[in-house]
């Protein structure tokens, strides 16, 4: 089984919630106007985070995909 790839669509809005769930995954693009991933949940209590952030993004940008 390959990992998941986590990352932020296209589709962001920049809202900041994400960055507000967890600055330490998260962060801005200013050229962009988006968010990105700047690195993957590294243990259970980072994923649940990430999932949190993914459900509560109001575009469903936040993905988490296997590879």
């Amino acid at each position: 089984m390959s990992e998941p790839n986590y990352h932020i669509d296209e589709n962001c809005i920049d809202c900041d919630l994400c960055h507000e769930t967890s600055p330490e995954m998260f962060a801005r693009d200013e050229e962009l106007g988006r968010s990105f991933v700047v690195r993957p949940p590294a243990d259970e209590e980072e994923l649940a985070l990430y999932r949190e952030a993914a459900e509560a993004c109001p575009v469903e940008a936040i993905r988490e995909e296997e590879d």
